[in-house]
């Protein structure tokens, strides 16, 4: 009744079907390395613990030969879907060159078809597999995603300070087929037929590790299947949770401190951002301290921007659980705040705002000192976007009530940058921005503002006092020089 796999006794190109024994596993620039070694990534303690996916025996594939289609699971009586579930599987273990597209088409297209009816038999429900089925879908999984990545655009072209926006996207030729073995996964997870306790025998740490080293891709694509596929894994294997997170703080440390260089931050950052919504309170050390040494420090490397956006939100979401965090996140921001990149000042200016909004008065006052004087800079920056967007900080009606109860504190340290902004600012919309700001003192407290305009009116008279002295006292030197040229 079925047609056979494999026509027999024929030598099988190099390029249409390898022995998957040969691929390596997540790592860059490594080559071709055996299925059994492991590859150390800084997101590892060291060698992945022996298992299932820790690069043992891959399943048994049928002879070389070239690969005929199977019959459809509809087409099979229920009692043999089992068993054809596995030929599938074999069938999938193939790997195909997509460098050349006209290189085995016809068993490309086989490949596809049979990982479409995959992902449609379990999506249907229609069966519930095997633990064996199981196993053997896992090791079909593994042989086809854990691979060698290729090589950054930075690491062909030399180019180490390269703009990361500003690189080349790089596309995975194998796509078709990765696609459908990436929702085969997914569908697998999230199925309601899945039993953890069963399918974490495959699913376990070393399979995870891997899974986190494949977030290093540039296909976009590929990341964004690798999220939602480690999201659903965190939230169904609750025994996986803490080496997931210390895993993340790992791959954190190593782009921080010594590469400053991986494509899938954004997407981890995403993933601990629905982690973080779901801290129970009161909040376990081990979450705070993942704030202090990993969260705060992601504003040091200079391709912020890349991941900025996902990272403000984790923060938010920090000080929104505990606000007592507030002062440890914002002395955080002005410990890693830039000195001469403009872009990154801005985007630290409207996440600190975001963390203020979220602050409450106790924490404000602790920290208040020092932020503004940051603040102060900022509105005298040359760089009107980054005066622009400090000035902006007014426009929040918490910031503002905020500002109001601790204004003693607060207008003494800002009120000469205001002043030297309406005399001296080159930017017309910095100017209207400012003059709106020292009105709002001004209306807040007439006297303090009087008494600030007197201090910073003694200062000024002070430092022009010293600069006369200075220019008398060179004057005296530049005369007693002349004098004795004279002589001599």
């Amino acid at each position: 009744m079925f047609k056979k796999i494999i026509k027999g006794n024929k030598k099988t190109p190099k390029s249409d079907a390898h022995d998957p024994s040969s691929y390596g596993h997540g790592a860059r620039n490594s080559g071709a390395v055996s299925a059994n070694v492991v590859v150390n990534h800084a997101s590892r303690a060291g060698p992945a613990a022996t298992g299932p996916n820790s690069g043992g025996p891959n399943p048994v594939l049928p002879p070389s030969g070239t690969i005929e289609p199977l019959p459809l699971f509809r087409d099979v009586p229920v009692s043999e879907r089992q068993t054809l579930f596995l030929r599938k599987l074999q069938v999938c273990c193939f790997h195909f060159d997509f460098t050349d597209t006209l290189k085995s088409p016809r068993e490309k297209e086989i490949k596809r078809q049979t990982l479409l009816e995959l992902v449609d038999f379990i999506q249907s429900g229609s069966g519930k597999i095997t633990e064996t089925c199981q196993e053997e879908m896992i090791k079909m999984v593994s042989v086809n995603i854990f691979r060698c990545l290729p090589p950054a655009s930075h690491e062909n072209t030399g180019q180490e300070n390269a703009d990361p926006e500003e690189e080349e996207l790089y596309l995975e030729p194998s796509w078709p087929h990765l696609q459908l073995v990436y929702e085969l996964l997914l569908r697998y997870i999230v199925s309601s037929d899945t039993d953890t306790k069963v399918a974490k025998k495959y699913i376990d740490h070393s399979f995870v590790l891997k899974l986190l080293d494949l977030f290093d891709s540039e296909d976009p694509r590929e990341r964004e299947y690798l999220k939602n596929i480690l999201h659903r894994i965190y939230g169904k294997f609750m025994v996986h949770r803490p080496f997931i997170r210390k895993a993340i703080n790992n791959i954190f440390y190593r782009f921080i401190y010594e590469t400053e260089r991986h494509s899938g931050v954004a997407e981890l950052l995403e993933i601990l951002g629905s982690i973080i919504n779901g801290f129970a309170l009161p909040m376990k050390e081990e979450h705070k301290l993942f704030l202090v040494r990993a969260l705060i420090p992601l504003h040091k490397p200079k391709p912020i921007a890349v991941y900025h956006q996902q990272l403000s939100y984790c923060i938010t979401q920090f000080v929104e659980k505990d606000y007592k965090l507030a002062d440890t996140v914002i002395r955080g921001l002005l410990k890693y705040w830039p000195v001469t990149n403009c872009q990154k000042e801005v985007l630290f200016l409207g996440e600190l705002e975001e963390v203020l909004e979220a602050t409450q008065a106790a924490e404000f006052q602790r920290c208040m000192v020092p932020l503004f004087r940051q603040i102060a800079r900022c509105l005298n920056s040359s760089h009107f976007q980054v005066a622009e967007r400090a000035l902006f900080l007014w426009n929040n009606e918490h910031i503002v009530s905020l500002i109001a109860q601790n204004r003693n504190v607060i207008l003494p340290i800002i009120f000469e940058a205001l002043e030297n902004n309406i005399s001296t600012h080159w930017n017309q919309a910095v100017h209207g921005l400012t003059v709106n700001v020292r009105k709002m003192f001004l209306e807040m407290d007439a006297d303090l503002f009087e008494e600030c305009q007197r201090q910073l009116a003694e200062r000024e008279a002070r430092a022009r006092e010293v600069e006369e002295q200075r220019e008398m006292t060179w004057k005296k030197l530049a005369d007693a020089a002349g004098e004795d040229m004279i002589t001599v």
